[in-house]
């Protein structure tokens, strides 16, 4: 089973969905090679991330991206940001199926393409990429393994720019009278 649901939550950025659904099948299923997946992903603005943030990482404030990765057992669906991880044991290549749910914060995604000279939408796609990461097992809180999930988010996201014309992830906003 294939599955995989977009929601757009935030106002901040218009977002050409379809465009995203095509560069999330191509990870998913061209270079993952995920057969099986059931994966949400719900971009938000700061106030809903950081609403998620405190209530589910009791963290203050905003973040770039949070997963939830519900494959584990039944009832313990473990949460991930892209700065910590919580109950989740390491198993890439041993959990064929992929299910969860990625939260990106648009607002997040427009404030460090500021600061690393980048686009937003390169951004957006960098957060998907690294959520789909922490599902299929990838962990960030050690540097060594830091640097492994960082390599490989960066070939991912290399590979998508060169199939898809990332910059057109940016929608004109509909005009309504």
């Amino acid at each position: 089973m294939s599955e995989l649901t977009l929601r757009n939550r935030q106002r901040a950025r218009c977002v050409n969905l379809p465009l995203l659904r095509r560069v999330a099948r191509a990870l998913l299923t061209g270079r993952l090679r995920l057969k099986n997946h059931e994966l949400g992903v719900h971009l938000v603005a700061a106030p809903e991330m950081t609403r998620l943030n405190e209530r589910f990482l009791n963290h203050a404030g905003s973040t770039d991206v949070i997963t939830f990765d519900y494959s584990g057992k039944v009832g313990q669906a473990s949460c991930l940001s892209s700065k910590m991880r919580v109950k989740r044991q390491d198993r890439q290549d041993a959990c064929p199926t992929l299910h969860g749910e990625i939260f990106i914060c648009l607002d997040d995604a427009v404030a460090q393409a500021r600061r690393f000279r980048t686009t937003w939408q390169s951004e957006l796609v960098c957060y998907l990429v690294h959520g789909v990461l922490h599902l299929r097992g990838y962990d960030d809180r050690q540097p060594k393994f830091r640097r492994a999930m960082k390599r490989e988010e960066d070939r991912l996201v290399r590979e998508l720019a060169r199939l898809f014309p990332l910059s057109k992830l940016a929608r004109k906003p509909t005009v309504r009278p």
